[in-house]
């Protein structure tokens, strides 16, 4: 938990981001445990190049019920508004092709802070997606979320 007031209380969390390639985000669930676990050990290695130092994540070996056990965890977060991920799926959500991670940063005088992240799956690593996400992201973040500090520590 937070030791800090994070968002006003008055701020209603977006529910979805379309983006122009037909993928959307959404806040994940324990019930895509299914499509996450592939994408996450599909892109391990990588991902723990990115990720790997700072969260200890994604470990070599996950079992499905780890997996499981960690979007449960961040389903209560983000009920609890604690924190926020988004998959990023597919238009049938039949694939989830990465995440996007907001974690809070201790206020400074202006307002709430975050710590912003993002990946894509290996195959869409150089394609439309990832460059969608580039310039659909930050754009979000300034127009729908009330931070007044963003933060970018894994690029």
């Amino acid at each position: 938990m937070t030791a800090f007031v994070w968002l006003p209380e008055s701020f209603v969390v977006p529910t979805r981001l379309d983006l122009s390639t037909g993928h959307h985000l959404r806040p994940i669930r324990e019930s895509d445990v299914d499509l996450d676990l592939p994408a996450v050990m599909g892109s391990r290695d990588r991902l723990w190049v990115k990720y790997g130092e700072a969260w200890g994540w994604p470990p070599a070996e996950m079992s499905y019920e780890a997996d499981r056990e960690d979007l449960a965890m961040h389903e209560r977060e983000i009920a609890a508004r604690e924190s926020f991920n988004y998959a990023i799926f597919d238009e049938g959500e039949t694939k989830l092709l990465g995440c996007v991670y907001l974690d809070p940063v201790s206020p400074d005088a202006d307002g709430p802070a975050v710590e912003l992240s993002w990946w894509v799956v290996d195959d869409e690593v150089g394609g439309a997606l990832e460059a969608e996400l580039d310039v659909a992201v930050p754009a979000w973040i300034d127009e729908r979320w009330p931070f007044a500090r963003v933060d970018r520590p894994f690029g």
